[in-house]
């Protein structure tokens, strides 16, 4: 196992000395043209250089209705607007490419999709949500440690500057508590939250740490209202609306103040495209292992509260 993963640090770090060559699996999402001009086009104001996106997989769930209706025309964006060769099989991709960004929209085809990328031990990046159980969350890191493969996944809300900019001020001491809140869509094939309530969730954690121990869901028609406690003590609370007007953002509490957060303006996508491309080049994931998977419990713990009618454990 040493060997081995010393043999594709040593390979992987030869081929990341110059432009990093990206493969995307999966063109049924708007992440893929987004991503995929944000890299390419140098003439855009949010570029991020470093990189390029050589070749793409079509991928595509029939069953679900956002990728079925989107897929041709994104494919069409990628193939025609940004010259990237559409290839028939995941497996030509891996042999063609340094790293890759899975952006397939169905979280339930990433596992297998993932499998051969980090058996070949090339740096994966996994878009939201990694999965549509967390029992797949665990076997995606389980095969990223195996194989020595680096391997994360995140929302893009975790990394704007409004965001980071109060993670980062220091002046306002520990935090406290923390209310999140976005649009909750869902869709039949995931569990409720995974779906788009996975983006709200992942700005609670990144305020909160992954130490939630136990979560209880309260769901409507309209809205979601989903309350964890932490380790020690602090609660973290998630709203995900399905009625009215949708933002992403939250109140924080701090020892020495309150801040409220809340997407605006600007490029969304390349504050976390930016980390990609570092984490390609470098190894290290900008999110661990453990919080990505505190994510997915604290919502299958969610839809596990529903079921039983009470506040539960967290999964483990």
């Amino acid at each position: 196992m040493q060997r081995r993963t010393l043999f594709l640090v040593l390979i992987w770090s030869s081929a990341v000395s110059a432009q990093i060559r990206i493969g995307l699996i999966g063109l049924d999402t708007s992440h893929a043209p987004a991503f995929t001009a944000i890299i390419n086009d140098t003439s855009r104001d949010d570029h991020v250089a470093g990189a390029r996106v050589v070749c793409a997989y079509r991928g595509g769930s029939p069953d679900v209705e956002d990728s079925a209706a989107r897929i041709d025309r994104f494919t069409a964006q990628i193939r025609d607007q940004h010259g990237v060769p559409i290839v028939p099989s995941i497996a030509e991709l891996v042999s063609e490419v340094d790293a890759v960004i899975l952006t397939s929209v169905d979280g339930r085809v990433h596992l297998d999709q993932a499998r051969p990328v980090l058996a070949a031990g090339l740096p994966l990046f996994i878009d939201k949500p990694m999965a549509a159980s967390l029992a797949d969350v665990k076997t995606l890191f389980r095969l990223a440690e195996e194989s020595g493969a680096p391997c994360f996944s995140a929302s893009a809300l975790r990394f704007i500057p409004e965001v980071q900019k109060v993670l980062a001020d220091s002046s306002l001491g520990a935090v406290l508590g923390c209310f999140a809140y976005s649009p909750a869509s869902l869709e039949p094939h995931h569990p409720d939250l995974f779906w788009y309530g996975v983006h709200g969730i992942e700005i609670l954690f990144t305020f909160m740490g992954p130490d939630c121990r136990e979560v209880i869901r309260i769901k409507q028609p309209d809205a979601d209202a989903v309350t964890g406690v932490w380790e020690d003590g602090r609660l973290g609370i998630y709203r995900g609306g399905r009625a009215g007007k949708g933002g992403y953002g939250a109140m924080v509490f701090f020892e020495r103040g309150i801040r409220h957060v809340e997407y605006g303006s600007g490029s969304l996508y390349r504050p976390l495209v930016k980390e990609i491309v570092k984490f390609f080049r470098s190894g290290v994931a900008p999110v661990s292992p453990e919080e990505t998977t505190a994510i997915f419990a604290f919502m299958e713990g969610a839809d596990q509260s529903v079921r039983l009618g009470s506040k539960i454990p967290m999964p483990r």
